[in-house]
């Protein structure tokens, strides 16, 4: 069995915000979720991160994720550099990032889904934006699969 992935027909993904403490962890949670129900291992790539990272991921995050069977405890926060953002096909900034990637550059899409940030919000607030999260996740595949942009040979 060959370990060699062949990266050609890979398309990058990056969910990003400030603090990579709320938003973007759901939005990477959802995706990597979702990259396994349609078999898409080899075919997408996820990345997150926040261009000014949180000690750690916002307690009311953790709390409403695990009510959908995700644990995002042990999960770290990150910083994401420009150089992964300008190697992404799609940026997904949750609507608080200033990215440091040309607008002009045309091959990434950037995306702001402008989201309510979860951090003191009520429970009843941060669940609906974790639902908001998820629809626009599973929204994005579906779109890179009526695109043909996926590998149509995923099993």
């Amino acid at each position: 069995m060959s370990t060699t992935t062949d990266t050609t027909n890979t398309i990058r993904l990056a969910f990003m915000c400030v603090q990579n403490a709320g938003r973007s962890q759901m939005a990477t949670a959802f995706a990597e979720r979702e990259r396994e129900r349609r078999g898409l291992d080899d075919a997408v790539e996820i990345l997150t991160g926040g261009t000014r990272p949180a000690d750690h991921v916002h307690e009311e995050v953790i709390e409403v994720m695990r009510e959908e069977g995700f644990d995002l405890s042990e999960q770290t926060p990150r910083k994401i550099t420009s150089k992964e953002l300008r190697s992404c096909e799609y940026v997904a900034t949750m609507g608080c990032s200033t990215l440091d990637v040309d607008e002009d550059d045309s091959t990434v899409d950037i995306r702001d889904w402008n989201l309510l940030d979860p951090h003191g919000e009520d429970i009843d607030t941060v669940r609906s934006i974790r639902d908001d999260i998820n629809q626009r996740v599973v929204d994005l595949f579906d779109e890179l699969s009526d695109d043909s942009q996926l590998s149509t040979t995923a099993k």
